[in-house]
């Protein structure tokens, strides 16, 4: 029992992929078995996110329930998770959607079922993974394993247009991720003279403190900045939103609308806006205008929609840009307010589908 507590993270992470890949074993047509398995799973991996509930203290402002195991040790790249106030509340809303996602299945798809909820369950484990990695490495692969099997979801399962909307996704989700890349690896080794190469994200936020990047701090924000605006999305890196909704098979849209738009706005707060406030002031005015741009232009454009997936895009371009308003107060209230919102808005949005 230790052993579950110890890595009781780890175990709500990768229970969806080992799920996925035993999910392969089952025949191809024994559809209700398949289907049993991965809500069975994802019934599981809810009790477990809710166990890290209870055993959260909402007291202890740190990372808690933390994971460190040296992975490439000459690069300073280690496998470290760890939850705080705000990654434990979307670790339950990713955990407590990917039932309701599966248990859509038994209406809404009835080909390559089991190929469905193996996309869904590696999508699940990158959601995860990035809502609770402390290093920035690691932070990035699971960033980059939920753009896989989103987009197969999307291509294969999507309506007429799901080719196109599916490339659309990939390339915008992509474009942004390169430059984040290029800012990480820029990043660790402009801090590497404070104790060597290091992607811990604890470690890089403590000697950021102490370091003097000039100039370059402002083109560090805007990579993690665009990176995560597109990923929200932010007026005017939304255009990808409507296509992907409207292709998108129901439990696709559910997750998109209900997970991984908010890794837009959590990755905005606790990396772009924590790890470079100098720079983040200086383009917080910028980021409030898009914000309320987004707001009042995803409202008006929603009055019009006559397709209820496209309607719930356009909503949630409008919907984010509350989160993102609060988030660029900086302040206590704002804050507070737009992870709410990020919350409120998973559970609305999925009860609509």
């Amino acid at each position: 029992m230790s052993f579950f507590a110890d890595h009781l993270l780890s175990l709500i992470v990768f229970l969806p992929m080992l799920g996925a890949l035993l999910a392969l074993a089952f025949p191809r047509e024994e559809h209700s078995g398949v289907r049993g398995f991965a809500l069975a799973l994802s019934v599981i991996d809810l009790a477990l996110a809710l166990w890290l509930w209870r055993r959260f203290d909402p007291s202890n402002t740190g990372m808690q329930l933390y994971e460190l195991v040296a992975w490439i040790p000459s690069m300073g790249i280690s496998y470290s998770v760890g939850v705080d106030g705000v990654s434990i509340l979307l670790v339950v809303l990713t955990a407590f959607l990917a039932p309701l996602v599966i248990l859509s299945t038994y209406s809404s798809v009835t080909e390559r079922i089991r190929e469905y909820l193996v996309c869904l369950l590696f999508l699940q484990t990158g959601m995860l993974g990035a809502f609770v990695a402390t290093d920035l490495f690691l932070f990035y692969v699971f960033w980059e394993v939920m753009l896989v099997p989103m987009y197969f979801l999307i291509g294969i399962w999507g309506g007429r247009r799901r080719i196109y909307a599916a490339v659309k996704f990939f390339l915008y989700t992509m474009a942004g991720s390169l430059l984040m890349l290029v800012a990480i690896l820029y990043l660790v080794y402009a801090v590497r003279d404070q104790g060597g190469l290091t992607f811990s994200y604890l470690e890089v936020v403590r000697r950021l403190g102490t370091a003097d990047l000039g100039g370059a701090e402002l083109w560090l924000f805007a990579a993690f900045a665009l990176a995560f605006a597109i990923k929200v999305p932010m007026f005017p890196f939304h255009t990808w939103l409507p296509d992907a909704h409207v292709e998108a098979p129901t439990g696709g849209s559910v997750v998109l609308a209900g997970v991984l738009l908010k890794l837009g706005t959590f990755g905005f707060l606790r990396y772009a806006l924590w790890m470079f406030p100098k720079a983040a002031v200086v383009f917080l005015p910028a980021l409030g205008l898009l914000a309320v741009i987004g707001i009042i232009y995803g409202a008006l454009v929603s009055m019009v929609q006559t397709d209820f997936k496209r309607l719930i895009a356009f909503s949630s371009v409008s919907h984010l840009g509350f989160v993102m308003l609060g988030l660029v107060a900086m302040t206590v209230s704002g804050v507070a307010g737009g992870i709410l919102q990020m919350f409120n808005h998973g559970i609305s949005t999925g009860a609509l589908f």
